[in-house]
């Protein structure tokens, strides 16, 4: 049975759409339908916490639009995994975020990882979602390559050469197995190259939007086969009364009348 997945740049810009096209859409199995789409009314950029929680409320809304809309499951498109146990709450379907997918995948891989991330503000993010997933006696270490992703989408082949440098010494330096580049900018970079001819490291490094789109795949399927079930007993429970559900509806009422107001100011840089 054919899926529908929404890769949701969680990015108030298309400028990162055409890359994730690109070196995603080859591994998409031959009856998926991959979207790649992003948000509006929310900011550009979200390496620091501010707007970060701006845009989480802004995909919060493109995830309960793409189950309305009939996708089969989501993809939300950083490395932050911004807003995933939120949109799990709200829809039934799979919500997955490229790092947890990361860890999840990387048993397949290696026993242990270093984490190879964009700069030390994303990568004081990632080492709480490590401990948050449960993850902190596999992961042996983190470095940075020093790059924003609005850079990074200029020069891919910059960010590559950083990559192929800074895993190799972060192998080095930790003993680690396997590389997790915990950045989707980064990884789509390092993807490009390799579509190029780039000579592949002589370690595993796990692409965190190939996890994501594997597991989306994976979990699509559970889904419409009606082996899919969110547990709504606890951490994801609904509003069992009335009254908080009044308040869910109300929410998003108001993020949808602020909209217009919303992306005409972003609109404007």
């Amino acid at each position: 049975m054919a899926r529908r997945i929404n890769f949701i740049n969680p990015f108030g810009t298309l400028a990162y759409d055409d890359l994730i096209k690109e070196t995603l859409s080859h591994y998409a199995m031959d009856d998926t339908t991959l979207d790649v789409t992003h948000l509006e009314g929310c900011p550009a950029d979200m390496d620091y916490f501010y707007p970060k929680h701006i845009v989480e409320a802004a995909l919060y809304e493109a995830v309960k639009k793409s189950e309305e809309d009939g996708y089969d499951a989501v993809i939300s498109g950083c490395c932050y995994d911004p807003g995933v146990m939120v949109s799990r709450e709200l829809v039934n379907i799979p919500v997955v975020g490229p790092f947890e997918a990361s860890l999840n995948m990387l048993s397949f891989y290696g026993r242990t990882a270093v984490i190879v991330t964009d700069h030390v503000k994303a990568g004081s993010q990632m080492k709480d979602n490590v401990k948050l997933y449960g993850a902190s006696d596999r992961i042996l270490g983190l470095d940075v390559i020093n790059w924003y992703v609005r850079d990074m989408v200029r020069d891919t082949d910059g960010v590559a050469k950083d990559v192929v440098e800074v895993t190799a010494k972060s192998i080095e330096r930790t003993g680690a197995e396997a590389v997790i580049l915990n950045c989707t900018i980064i990884a789509a970079s390092y993807q490009k190259y390799l579509m190029n001819g780039g000579e592949p490291a002589p370690f595993p490094i796990l692409n965190p939007n190939l996890m994501a789109l594997n597991m989306a795949e994976g979990l699509a399927n559970l889904y419409q086969k009606g082996a899919y079930q969110i547990s709504r007993l606890g951490y994801y429970a609904q509003p069992p009364q009335d009254h908080f559900s009044a308040v869910s509806e109300q929410t998003r009422r108001a993020w949808q009348n602020a909209q217009p107001a919303l992306v005409e100011t972003f609109a404007k840089g």
